[in-house]
């Protein structure tokens, strides 16, 4: 029966070829030699003739159907129908035929006649605007000369019904027609239209069968599918996307089982209309039980002891089973407190935990965790790919992972964070690719870059009335090489020599004839190459007048003239995100008839003064957006104590020229700010998620005497108030402070003061993470006040404001911030000053507090 079976399915397989075969074969003379039913063989004397292929090589479309001269086959039969569909599998064509052309004796001539598809001319939607339009042509990517098969539209349909969807139309439809274009031959125009029919928003998310999690735990857990509900969808469109909503139900399973509930399940879920434009979503979960971890025991560990490995993971039995907390305490902990954590940082590449449950007793489940500890790998090969401009050694100095070194994953971490605060690299796109050799016990590392823009342009200005030129020009370059300046000749000037690391900026302001400043700097990060010890020079000069030209007797004016040298070291205590600053800075003042704004109005200043600054900054990895670590300094600054070298000297009647012209006066600061992420969101592939984060910082500074007799120094005080939007005023170098929604230095004496105190609350959401246009929204909480005495200083005594910003940063224009600050405290000494008021702000912290 079987053997009778198997001949019939033969039978009906020879018969469906034999026809199939038989339609697309065509005999141009002797119809009546060919019988379907009774094949001849033949042997194919000439390559075949190929007609109605005018936008495809002939010899190719031979080639793809297999027949060769001097092939045997059956007439009609297997070998022409293979033929056929060989051509016809590449979609370029609507019909395919064989034609014998003539026989003589045993061979045969055959021409392949094909009819092509036609190929597209243009496209245009029609239903949608201009810019969905051309968002749509980026996406699909139709150019004109394609083929146009079933596969391409049906392929085109789906990207543009996608589209919407993704977008809330989940009842829209798409028609694409074909038009024969005239002007062409064998060329189509096709018109996609677009009936997006109404957005669909979703009403209400129902749960049934919930008691252990409430609607409100479950609806936090569905991170893209929200509710209509006011002020959240402002931040997330409650809209239903299918692949979202499939991805959410797995987010409720897996609260319930972060909870304890490991057989939670969703049972059914239900979408229907509710009112036009809306949809409900009802939900029926089943919870199951919840389960307590048990007796956990550890199973080949030799390295680290039982204890040691049950700290780290850090759960006890009673504790609630949660297999998502589980996992991350052995493998996956963000800061690194994990037990593959543990073994890594000691060389155990190949290290493996399998966490088995061994017995389920009512509640309780016992678990075992099974180890293989591997041997110890050292560091064979590091490279880094990706550095289109950086110099590789630029790079590898940063590097913690050396050849030769065990290896060590807290390393390859910090080798990104160091990475990432270079600025020059994109931290979204940067990548670690660790490869093992299990049999030499090595690992070749590969870092991974994406260099980005870090240069800043600024230039603004024209041309005032009576003043001159009116503006700001300046540039900033982050990643310059000198050595290639110097020597690299006209190439590496196409446009900039880069490469190095260094840092130049050059920046030009001025208000017409009344005020100008010119400043230059240059940083080398790392002198001799070696070390990490930065080297930086500053220099300036700024003059401030009543626009009277030079030489004539009625100018007032005050020129500063400053150099600043810094020498920064880093530090191995207490850890290595440490480092100290060196500085001498030196400032020359020369006055003339400015007595009626300046502390006198003719004469000569003089301000040297060392500077010592102590930091730890262990900010994340992108600078721009820090969502973990912090950045502590403190800073001292000295001038030497010149009156005390002149005890007998009496200041009450001294004219305030003599007084003040060798400066002197002893500061201190300290700053602190703090990053803490809110959210844990994790981004698609592998990008950094976007996370609620919160910035605090705090800040105190005074400025001290050497000589009660000589007082404070009228130099170098603090301005508190407004935006602060220069940071540092060099007239008489003033410290200016932002605090926003109050008037630009209305928080300090008119003097300014000598004990200031600042506090700052942010709590930022980041709207895009572009490099190329990081932008996030804030709010925040202002609090501060300054003194003028250190005996007055009160950090509990301070003006309070609130309100919501924005930041921009654009790698040519650097970080612009808009806030709008509304003050809580009245301020008795501006009682006139109005409540709440419009910032804007350049660069993220400006006057250092």
């Amino acid at each position: 029966m079987k053997n009778i079976l198997s001949k019939v399915f033969l039978l009906h397989i020879f018969i469906f070829v034999s026809l199939a075969a038989s339609a697309q074969l065509k005999l141009s003379s002797d119809t009546n030699k060919f019988d379907p039913n009774n094949p001849k063989e033949y042997i194919l004397a000439e390559q075949p003739t190929v007609t109605g292929a005018d936008h495809m090589d002939k010899n190719v479309l031979v080639l793809i159907s297999g027949l060769t001269v001097g092939d045997k086959m059956q007439v009609p039969g297997q070998k022409i129908t293979d033929a056929i569909k060989n051509i016809w599998k590449q979609g370029l064509f609507e019909d395919v035929q064989v034609f014998v052309v003539k026989t003589e004796g045993d061979k045969v001539w055959l021409n392949i006649s094909v009819v092509e598809r036609p190929r597209l001319s243009k496209f245009t939607f029609r239903g949608v605007s201009k810019g969905e339009a051309n968002d749509l042509r980026d996406e699909i990517k139709l150019v004109r000369g394609k083929v146009v098969t079933d596969f391409l539209l049906a392929d085109v349909k789906q990207q543009v019904v996608t589209k919407f969807k993704n977008k809330g139309y989940s009842d829209v439809t798409v028609n694409i027609t074909e038009k024969q274009d005239s002007s062409l031959s064998n060329s189509v125009v096709l018109f996609i239209d677009v009936k997006r029919g109404d957005r669909i928003k979703i009403e209400d998310i129902i749960f049934h069968g919930n008691t252990a999690l409430t609607n409100g735990q479950l609806w936090r857990s569905m991170k893209e599918t929200k509710r209509k509900r006011f002020p959240y969808s402002i931040f997330k469109p409650s809209k239903l996307i299918p692949d979202d909503y499939a991805d959410d139900k797995q987010k409720i399973v897996a609260k319930y089982n972060s909870k304890g509930y490991r057989d939670a399940r969703i049972v059914k879920d239900s979408i229907y209309p509710s009112n036009p434009g809306l949809i409900k979503i009802e939900i029926w979960v089943n919870e199951g039980h919840r389960y307590y971890f048990g007796n956990i025991k550890w199973i080949g560990n030799s390295k680290y002891s039982t204890r040691t490995l049950s700290a780290v993971l850090n759960i006890k039995k009673g504790d609630v089973y949660n297999s998502e907390m589980l996992n991350e305490h052995l493998n996956q902990n963000p800061n690194g407190n994990d037990v593959m954590s543990l073994y890594m940082d000691n060389g155990y590449l190949f290290f493996q935990v399998t966490p088995v449950e061994t017995y389920v007793h009512n509640d309780t489940i016992d678990m075992e965790m099974h180890i293989y500890e591997g041997s110890q790998a050292t560091v064979n090969n590091v490279t880094v790919t990706g550095n289109d401009k950086t110099n590789d050694k630029i790079i590898m100095r940063q590097i913690r992972t050396n050849p030769g070194d065990l290896f060590r994953r807290s390393d390859v971490i910090r080798t990104q964070r160091e990475l990432s605060q270079l600025g020059y690299f994109d931290p979204e796109k940067m990548n670690v690719t660790p490869t093992p050799n299990p049999d030499k016990g090595t690992v070749d590392i590969n870092y991974q870059v994406a260099e980005k823009s870090s240069d800043q342009v600024e230039l603004s200005g024209g041309w005032g009335g009576g003043l001159g030129f009116v503006g700001t020009a300046g540039i900033s370059f982050k990643n310059f090489s000198l050595r290639s300046a110097l020597t690299g000749g006209k190439e590496a000037w196409k446009p900039i020599p880069t490469g190095d690391g260094q840092q130049i900026s050059l920046r030009f302001q001025a208000n017409g004839l009344p005020y100008q400043s010119l400043n230059l700097s240059f940083v080398q990060p790392w002198v001799g190459g070696h070390k990490p010890n930065s080297l930086s020079f500053t220099m300036f000069t700024t003059t401030e007048s009543n626009g009277v030209p030079l030489g004539d007797p009625n100018r007032q004016s005050i020129n500063i003239k400053g150099v600043s040298v810094g020498y920064g070291v880093p530090w191995k205590r207490p850890d290595d995100y440490f480092s100290m600053l060196l500085s001498l800075n030196y400032q020359y003042y020369t006055v003339q008839n400015y007595a009626s704004t300046f502390i006198f109005g003719n004469g000569f200043a003089t301000s040297i003064s060392p500077k010592v600054t102590i930091q730890r900054n262990s900010e994340g990895n992108n600078p721009i957006y820090p969502t973990t670590g912090s950045d502590i300094k403190i800073s001292g600054e000295w001038t030497p104590p010149w009156s005390l070298l002149k005890p007998q000297q009496d200041y009450a009647d001294e004219a305030p020229e003599q007084k003040y012209k060798l400066l002197e006066f002893q500061k201190y600061k300290f700053t602190a700010s703090w990053f803490t992420s809110i959210t844990n969101f994790k981004g698609k592939e592998g990008s950094e998620g976007h996370n609620v984060v919160l910035n605090a910082r705090v800040g105190f500074g005074i400025l001290g005497d050497y000589n009660s007799a000589l007082g404070f120094c009228p130099f170098n005080r603090f301005y508190l108030g407004g935006s602060g939007l220069t940071g540092y005023s060099l007239v008489d170098g003033r410290e200016i402070i932002a605090l926003r929604g109050v008037d630009d230095g209305s928080l300090s004496p008119t003097t300014g003061g000598v004990s200031i105190a600042k506090y700052t609350l942010e709590l930022r959401y980041p709207i895009s993470l572009n490099p190329q246009a990081t932008v996030y929204i804030l709010a925040f909480a202002d609090a501060g006040n300054s003194w003028s005495s250190i005996t007055a200083f009160n950090p509990f005594n301070v003006y309070r404001t609130v309100g919501p910003g924005v930041r921009i940063f654009l790698p040519m224009f650097g970080l612009l911030g808009f806030d709008y600050g509304y003050r809580l405290d009245n301020v008795p000494t501006n009682p006139g000053m109005q409540r709440s008021q419009f910032v804007f702000t350049i660069g993220q912290n400006l006057g250092e507090l």
